[in-house]
């Protein structure tokens, strides 16, 4: 059995504007994303919600209709129910939890303690979306074309958790992590937690179309698609030899895999820097931060 707990908070994981709609695709989805980063099949979760003491009867009931009906259809459709919870009143702002239970066999789930020197890292679908996204929400990118904004948005609003392929990747993959405080920063979660270093590539990591539009009209956006959170993708490290089967994965599944780097061994004379990028020109990419930070 694994067990994970999440809390998404208004002004911190989702915008206070955000529907209701999203606020539960969001909670729902952030517990799944770490079910799949270990191999999980999703099994059960419970909710406690804290609602915003100032709220009209009226206000909580349009908003609660939203947010369950979302909840309900994509508990549906991740075959995972509710089994319990709380609600209150709270005169801070909403703050929900969610602790979500899986299944995977005995000795079989994924790590992150478990990469090795020489192993090729992978990452699933695109990177970068949902922080280029906030910023879009923010006004921060006001020369991006209304489709591509919508598009960010809606991967920030809606992520999509890697369930079914971090099953697939059982006995496959080692040294796995979902990508929530952003893609450089969960990197360096595996290499610390397995004794490695990383290097990856810019130029290979996977934009959509409208992170790559973002990124033509400000080049400075590429740090922020590679260390911003909340894509809720799967990074992971596999053997060279099962490259082959991640391809085949990828070409069987809806989910593009793509490989970005290598697994190296730990290096001395970089403490404290786990995960090396190079840009396109092949020299280090200096980044201030590399991921979203809790404190």
């Amino acid at each position: 059995m694994v067990v994970t707990t999440d809390t998404i908070v208004s002004g911190v994981h989702f915008v206070e504007s955000d529907p209701p709609e999203s606020v539960a695709a969001k909670a729902l989805a952030v517990n799944l994303s770490d079910l799949a980063a270990m191999g999980a099949k999703p099994r059960a979760y419970t909710l406690s919600l804290a609602l915003p003491k100032d709220w009209s009867s009226q206000e909580t009931i349009l908003w609660l209709e939203g947010f369950v009906c979302r909840l309900a259809w994509d508990q549906r459709k991740s075959e995972v129910h509710l089994i319990g919870g709380d609600t209150v009143s709270s005169p801070g702002p909403m703050c929900i939890t969610i602790t979500a239970l899986g299944a995977v066999r005995a000795g079989s789930e994924l790590r992150r303690s478990t990469a090795r020197p020489g192993d090729l890292i992978f990452v699933s679908g695109s990177i970068g979306d949902a922080a280029l996204g906030l910023k879009y929400i923010a006004g921060e990118l006001p020369d991006l074309p209304l489709e591509f904004g919508d598009a960010l948005v809606n991967r920030y609003r809606f992520p999509q958790a890697r369930t079914e392929l971090g099953q697939q990747l059982v006995g496959i993959a080692r040294g796995v992590a979902d990508v929530s405080d952003g893609l450089v920063a969960d990197l360096e979660h595996i290499c610390v937690a397995s004794n490695v270093s990383a290097t990856i590539e810019a130029s290979s990591v996977p934009l959509s179309s409208a992170a790559r539009a973002a990124i033509d009209v400000n080049p400075d956006l590429l740090a922020v698609a590679l260390t911003g959170g909340d894509d809720y993708e799967l990074v992971f490290a596999v053997p060279p030899a099962s490259a082959n089967v991640i391809q085949a994965i990828s070409k069987t599944s809806s989910t593009s895999l793509t490989a970005i780097g290598r697994v190296d061994e730990p290096d001395p004379k970089n403490l404290g820097t786990y995960a090396h990028v190079l840009g396109p020109n092949g020299s280090p990419l200096d980044l201030t931060i590399h991921g979203y930070q809790h404190f």
